[in-house]
């Protein structure tokens, strides 16, 4: 057996399962002075790791070499885990310090949204490549609810017929860009720039709830706010995807949409 169990020369066995190498093993949760040992520093396993999950690890690492940060970081999660506090705190609003706010966690940003909505009112502006690379809901599901309420108002309960038609048209838009541009764009992106450019289409619809637009003028004002949300749209999409010398094959059909909104919030459909 003596093959199996080498024996050096203090007499003890030197066989290891997991080889003969001396570094120690490097777990997930070590941190980069345990895991490197006296081989020097070396990056976590998880080199973009989230800051709340580094923060949770705190007290581990401050053990070895944080101390201070580590022990605070462990105080804290031990007073919220013994529910210390009053029970009637937990229907305030102060929440825990350093929490982030409720419009972060959702991926809301308002300024954003406030910027993205000037740009689509102002058809003179120089379209951002960049500006799409916070894509967003919030705002075109505020715009789309804002217009179909102003068309309830003004007696035109269509709420199915314009959420049916974005979905259909946003689609239809999708895969159209797709096939047109080489770099390619996403449906969430597509849905994102549609719906930012529904908002002169929007205040149509409070005209519309005010005077009505079944008459000539509200003919004019309707194709004014057809031309103006094609004008953006196409503006946005040939910036964001590089279509310079596509401008009118991309407004064409983001022009048939936004007609579709136009002819629902003149006409009222008989069922």
């Amino acid at each position: 057996m003596s093959h199996l169990f080498p024996q050096q020369s203090g007499g003890a066995p030197s066989y290891s399962p997991y080889g003969s190498s001396s570094e120690p093993l490097a777990f997930f949760g070590s941190s980069p002075a345990q895991a490197s040992g006296s081989q020097g520093h070396t990056q976590g396993y998880y080199g973009g790791s989230r800051p709340s999950l580094e923060g949770n690890m705190g007290g581990f690492a401050g053990g070895v070499g944080g101390g201070a940060t580590g022990n605070m970081n462990m105080a804290a999660s031990g007073r919220m885990l013994a529910g210390e506090g009053r029970w009637w705190e937990a229907f305030g609003t102060g929440g825990f310090e350093g929490e982030p706010s409720l419009m972060e966690e959702l991926g809301i940003n308002p300024s954003h949204i406030l910027q993205k909505s000037l740009t689509v009112l102002n058809p003179l502006s120089k379209v951002d490549a960049n500006i799409m690379d916070d894509a967003d809901l919030a705002g075109p599901l505020v715009f789309s609810f804002a217009f179909a309420f102003f068309l309830l108002l003004s007696g035109k309960p269509q709420f199915s017929y314009i959420y049916g038609v974005g979905l259909l048209g946003t689609t239809a838009i999708y895969l159209l860009l797709n096939l047109m541009s080489e770099q390619g764009i996403d449906a969430y992106r597509t849905a994102s720039v549609l719906g930012y450019c529904l908002l002169p289409m929007v205040g149509l619809g409070g005209i519309g709830m005010g005077v009505g637009i079944d008459h000539p003028i509200g003919y004019l004002l309707s194709s004014i706010s057809i031309a103006w949300c094609t004008h953006s749209a196409s503006a946005i999409f040939v910036a964001v995807l590089r279509m310079d010398h596509q401008r009118l094959l991309v407004a064409y059909p983001v022009g048939l949409l936004y007609g579709c909104f136009a002819l629902l919030s003149i006409f009222n459909v008989k069922k």
